[in-house]
């Protein structure tokens, strides 16, 4: 069984064709698309992220939210229902996805009073203040929890009789996270079914999904594919590198060409939902990333492989070209995850998927330039280093005192008249002078610290005109000042040279022959 699987997916892997097989609009993702713009939810995709809580020394809910405005995160989904951080969340437009622990799916799904205590508790007290866009009940139950599968449907629909009695059932959508698991076979994608021993479950979940206009959310891992078929499943694929046409992976019953796992894989749940009639559920990808850093075992989880991966999925969905099956409809994902969770237990990758670590300095800066507004900017070389929001006044005056004293920060653009002295408040000054501290030391590791009260930015905090010591308006301010001065060397030294250069001289010679040639037969004797 081993060896044929095998076969079939180096086949998948290199197999060629010269052109695709058109696919027709399906008019079931007309009609979800229809029902997100009237209810003002949406059509376009979008990149979120995941906030876990394994975390040491996590930044406060307000921290957080902060942290989350600075980098233009427009979407999260978190765990659990965190009151602190959904209260936080009110009034900031981020949409958020809170979930149902597994341990709760026991109680909710034997009573609907649970389930509506629950609904009251967790979304009537914050919805509409805190923009709480679906519930993600349980995760991966199917998989890891088998025991509360039959509990699973019986909650999820407790819980939307509770969004119905609210009135929220058409502004909040509710549904349940799956492992990739769940589907088998799955390459090629048009081969690729639901885990037979599972269908009890997943058939009148995926009816109740298409019943009322809910995603299929699925937690889809290329890292993992990759990891488990080396040699079969090329790295290129799974960090959506550009290929040739030789390395597509072409599906050879529907010969749709794929350029990456993560397409591969969605298309896969697209397809095993059909082989069930179902047409009309969209896939949302609730996790999908790639570990920083690994054991001995993992040596794939490295930075630049992070990097590569997080950087080109978000081009990917923001590109909205969808899949090969469905080009019409893009999924959207939520990366996994913020921050490094460091109290995970072994193996080492475990706590290191983040983007951030909890002070929220960048495990490694992405490169998403041309993408949107998502993550602020493109991150490559423009990072600053500026005060936390809701720290204490004096423990930020000890900070820019050390800045500006023993750290030998630049902080005459602070000083009264001065440019950057207004808005005159510790908080303004002190991320001035963390900022010139932090470009001053090459933005080295622990530059951007200060026992805790600063933070890295991707987004310029400068503003009228103070510009911060790494703004790119000082750049370009520089780059002109040096430029001048090169241009006045190369002025001096010009002296010695003839006014022209050799291509203008070549032209002058040039006009001077055809002139020449016209002139020749005036000064002929008659």
């Amino acid at each position: 069984m081993a060896a044929s699987k095998i076969t079939l997916l180096t086949i998948f892997s290199i197999l060629t064709i010269l052109s695709p097989v058109s696919q027709a609009k399906p008019v079931g993702f007309q009609r979800i698309k229809q029902h997100q713009k009237a209810q003002g939810t949406g059509t376009e995709p979008f990149v979120g992220v995941n906030i876990g809580t394994d975390v040491s020394n996590l930044l406060s809910p307000s921290a957080i939210v902060s942290f989350l405005q600075l980098q233009k995160i427009s979407h999260v989904r978190l765990y659990d229902a965190y009151p602190d951080l959904l209260k936080a969340l009110a009034h900031t437009n981020i949409r958020v996805v809170i979930s149902v622990p597994n341990n709760q799916l026991l109680a909710i799904g034997s009573s609907n009073a649970t389930a509506a205590a629950w609904v009251g508790r967790n979304v009537v007290s914050f919805f509409p203040d805190t923009l709480i866009s679906a519930i993600a009940v349980g995760d991966e139950v199917l998989t890891t929890v088998t025991s509360s599968a039959p509990l699973l449907l019986p909650a999820i629909e407790s819980l939307y009789s509770a969004l119905v009695a609210a009135n929220l059932h058409t502004k909040i959508k509710i549904s349940s996270p799956h492992a990739a698991s769940i589907v088998l076979d799955p390459f090629p994608p048009s081969q690729a079914f639901f885990n037979q021993s599972l269908s009890s479950a997943i058939l009148p979940l995926l009816q109740f999904l298409s019943r009322t206009g809910s995603p299929l959310m699925m937690n889809l891992y290329p890292y993992y594919v990759f990891m488990q078929n080396k040699g079969v499943v090329p790295l290129d694929n799974s960090l959506f590198k550009p290929l040739t046409p030789a390395k597509e992976m072409v599906d050879p019953n529907t010969l749709l060409r794929y350029t990456n796992v993560l397409d591969a894989m969605i298309d896969a749940a697209y397809f095993s939902m059909k082989n069930l009639n179902v047409t009309d559920v969209q896939v949302l990808v609730t996790e999908s990333g790639w570990p920083s850093k690994g054991d001995s075992k993992e040596p794939y989880a490295t930075v630049e492989n992070a990097d590569t991966y997080n950087s080109n999925l978000i081009r990917h969905i923001l590109d909205r070209k969808g899949t090969p099956l469905h080009p019409e409809i893009t999924s959207s994902v939520y990366i996994y995850e913020l921050f490094n969770e460091d109290l995970r237990s072994p193996p080492v990758s475990e706590a290191n998927w983040g983007l951030f670590y909890s002070n929220s300095t960048p495990v490694y800066l992405l490169h998403v330039s041309g993408s949107g507004s998502f993550l602020a900017n493109d991150t490559t070389n423009q990072t600053y280093c500026v005060a936390m929001d809701g720290m204490e006044p004096k423990t930020l005056q000890v900070a820019l005192d050390w800045a500006c004293g023993p750290g030998r920060a630049n902080c005459s653009k602070i000083q009264p008249g001065e440019d950057c002295y207004q808005p005159n408040t510790v908080k303004g000054h002190a991320s001035y002078a963390f900022d010139s501290y932090y470009q001053m030391e090459g933005k080295s590791a622990g530059s951007c610290d200060f026992k805790g009260v600063a933070m890295i930015t991707t987004t310029d905090p400068s503003h009228g005109s103070c510009i911060f010591p790494g703004s790119k308006k000082v750049t370009n301010k520089k780059r002109q000042v040096v430029n001048s001065t090169q241009v006045s060397g190369a002025a001096d030294s010009l002296r010695f040279v003839p006014f022209c250069s050799w291509r203008t001289r070549g032209v002058l010679l040039y006009i001077a022959f055809i002139i020449l040639l016209l002139y020749i037969p005036l000064m002929t004797p008659l």
